[in-house]
């Protein structure tokens, strides 16, 4: 099989795709459905789509399904000191965000560093607190005068980090969610390249499911699907995390069971998984998944919907780190 996960996974993740603004991921995203499927759209709303089999007269169409869109921030003014004010785009940590390293997309893209105050000039109060968003700036090292030249109210942010290897066959990167989910169904398209399945085969990356899955519900409406599979990611054990809410990385995918997904499909997929003796794990969710499966399950006249989740730990953080 000539696919490499982890170099896969690198292209996509160091693209830039905040959500609203998912070009480049989505270019990219395309430019490797080249290798499965002729017929490929990328939509006015920044989702990718493809078939890769169309269904015979009484087949189901199934639908993979992973979101394109990472969080990131959005600059909402232009101080006269010339720093950057911002707001989030998606749920980011803000514990993390003092003096990281950002890129800024404006005109050209200009590196840049979330300011904080030197510990020496903090009150003990001031110490234990996490200052809200409103307070954060990007220092650009530029005056009022020149940023206004290259950057705009309205562009956007990313992390800028790297692709670290760690031990264990592990890495860190930003915007493993969901460019990991993004992988893993371009993984099962070349597994399943050579072979022949009873069913047609539709392809979603969709975009600004960070603001409320909004592009799952624009492609699931455009697609139809009769079964969906949703690709998401959730929480990889830490030592300071309570251990039966979260999988264990490297120990198999998480196959979600809750209200909003269709028991008919996890109860297919953990069969399939004993059948084949692929690792897995449950992830057991009360009401809603917070995910696309949400709103795919509910598209047009409704659709069989499941979720299969891949455990990362320090989710919407610059340092998302998956196995």
């Amino acid at each position: 099989m000539n696919f490499d996960v982890k170099e896969t996974l690198k292209r996509l993740c160091l693209c830039c795709g905040v959500s609203g603004s998912e070009d480049e991921a989505c270019t990219a995203a395309a430019e490797l459905l080249k290798r499965y499927s002729n017929d490929i759209l990328l939509d006015d709303y920044g989702c990718v789509s493809a078939v890769i089999k169309k269904p015979a007269p009484g087949q189901p169409l199934v639908l993979l399904e992973a979101h394109i869109d990472e969080i990131g921030m959005i600059v909402t003014y232009i101080e006269e000191n010339g720093f950057l004010k911002v707001a989030n785009c998606g749920g980011i940590d803000r514990r993390l965000l003092l003096a990281q390293q950002v890129t800024v997309h404006g005109k050209e893209r200009l590196k840049g560093v979330i300011s904080v105050m030197p510990p020496h000039l903090e009150s003990d109060e001031e110490r234990k607190k996490t200052p809200e968003i409103e307070k954060i700036a990007v220092d650009i090292g530029m005056n009022k005068e020149s940023a206004q030249r290259l950057i705009a109210p309205g562009d956007k942010i990313t992390f800028d980090t790297a692709f670290r290897e760690l031990k264990n066959d592990r890495v860190s990167v930003k915007a493993i969610d969901d460019r990991g989910g993004v992988t893993a169904v371009l993984y099962a398209l070349e597994m399943l390249k050579e072979q022949e399945y009873p069913c047609g085969l539709s392809v979603l990356f969709s975009s600004q499911e960070e603001l409320g899955e909004r592009g799952a519900a624009i492609g699931g409406f455009r697609i139809q699907p009769d079964i969906s599979l949703s690709v998401d990611v959730s929480f990889g054990y830490t030592s300071d995390a309570v251990e039966y809410k979260c999988g264990k990385m490297g120990q198999g995918a998480m196959i979600g069971i809750a209200p909003s997904l269709n028991q008919e499909i996890a109860d297919r997929l953990i069969a399939v998984a004993k059948e084949a003796d692929i690792p897995y794990q449950l992830e057991i969710m009360e009401g809603e998944t917070s995910t696309d499966a949400d709103t795919i399950g509910v598209t047009g006249a409704g659709v069989k919907t499941g979720l299969v989740s891949i455990p990362i730990r320090y989710m919407h953080t610059p340092v998302e780190t998956v196995a």
